[in-house]
């Protein structure tokens, strides 16, 4: 069973990484866009309007799987500070505040900066089609004198 789970594994971290980016850059969407529900936000606004711009360029990024890590980094560290920053000064822990989601997002963009991309992203795609690295010579072979 779990030899099968390994197997998954990627897919199912590419899974999660499509997922968090889509509902990341609905956000974003709906802030900029005023669409699912919500006004949009009058442009150069500070500091809601330049993370509607982070959310979407940034979820869209992290939903294709390009520039996933780099992306991720940035979408993470903006929903830190949007916790920190517009949440914690309402209360301590999120359920009080109001900062589910902006610490949600946080720690699953975390997770995606140090797991990757996993399958099915145009980051392994690019990268496929680059040169393939060269074998590697077994480092166990004794050296002759």
């Amino acid at each position: 069973m779990y030899t099968r789970l390994n197997h998954a594994q990627p897919y199912a971290l590419g899974l999660f990484r499509m997922v968090i980016g889509l509902l990341f850059a609905c956000h974003g969407a709906a802030s900029l866009f005023g669409v699912l529900g919500k006004e949009t936000l009058q442009a150069g606004a500070w500091p809601g309007w330049y993370a509607a711009v982070i959310q979407l360029v940034g979820g869209s990024l992290v939903l294709l799987g390009l520039g996933t890590r780099v992306a991720a980094f940035v979408a993470s560290g903006s929903m830190a500070y949007a916790y920190f920053n517009v949440h914690q000064p309402d209360g301590l822990f999120p359920m009080e505040n109001g900062g589910e989601a902006s610490a949600i997002f946080c720690w699953a963009f975390l997770l995606i900066v140090f797991n990757g991309p996993g399958a099915l992203s145009l980051d392994r795609l690019i990268g496929a089609r680059g040169t393939r690295e060269p074998e590697r010579r077994d480092q166990r072979t004794a050296v002759t004198v």
